[in-house]
């Protein structure tokens, strides 16, 4: 597949623009597809919210077509907020169902997410990061990006050899979710997140960013400077980072 779009380097990381969501989307799927291809036992680090559901889309309907399998890969989610069931419909995982995990073909079990119930936080954290080396490490982490620029839940002050962890979460964050949750006191204030060496410990990680609200966050990114106030500066200097924004949230570049 062809692709309409610009390619240019920030630091070590790559930068395409493409022209819009859809063609961002499809660019996206066929790096998954081309890894399950090569490895059909990928590890795959999920991620979840409002940009990855079109992604979601697009690989379930290859999988509909016959063109993509899950059924040796693993996954791996980045983050679930604490003190949520998965069975809750407000849980990462409750998205993930729906989106993407009962609509292909990952075994039972095949795919996780940290246990926002679990009773002993910091032990689950723990466990999370022995399960990703377990497995081998993670070939291809998505990642989507916050208003405040944090990736997971690492929200502003993460440090760069953050690992997997409980974090209180930012009044932007919980804002920002607070329409998923009825009201913003509704909004768990902590969640269980991978940290930022865990996800750029990544074989390979693919940030989508989509919309001129991003726009601003994107510079900052990728021009501003690296470190722990806008922790998707760490990705400038990771060359196996590939950043896919469309013409929007490029608009500030």
């Amino acid at each position: 597949m062809s692709h309409s779009s610009n390619s240019t380097s920030s630091a070590s990381a790559i930068l395409r623009i493409v022209a819009d969501r859809s063609e961002g989307e499809r660019l996206a799927a066929d790096e998954i597809e081309s890894l399950l291809k090569a490895k059909p036992d990928a590890a795959l680090g999920l991620a979840t919210g409002g940009t990855m559901t079109g992604l979601y889309d697009e690989l379930s309907r290859r999988h509909a077509a016959g063109r993509v399998s899950f059924a040796r890969a693993k996954g791996f989610n980045l983050d679930e907020y604490l003190g949520l069931a998965p069975a809750d419909p407000r849980s990462f995982a409750a998205y993930m169902r729906a989106s993407l995990l009962e609509r292909v073909d990952f075994a039972p079990g095949a795919a996780r997410l940290p246990r926002g119930d679990a009773p002993d936080a910091a032990a689950e954290s723990k466990g999370w990061e022995e399960a990703i080396a377990a497995a081998g490490g993670i070939d291809l982490q998505l990642l989507g990006i916050g208003r405040n620029g944090h990736i997971g839940f690492n929200e502003p002050g993460s440090a760069r050899d953050s690992r997997t962890r409980v974090v209180e979460l930012d009044d932007t964050t919980r804002a920002d979710a607070a329409a998923g949750f009825g009201s913003l006191e509704l909004v768990p204030r902590r969640a269980i997140t991978a940290g930022v060496a865990t996800i750029l410990d990544s074989r390979r990680i693919l940030l989508l960013a989509f919309g001129r609200s991003k726009a601003s966050i994107v510079r900052r990114m990728l021009r501003g400077p690296v470190g722990a106030e806008c922790p998707a500066s760490w990705l400038q200097g990771i060359g196996h980072a590939l950043v896919v924004v469309d013409r929007e949230a490029a608009a500030e570049l």
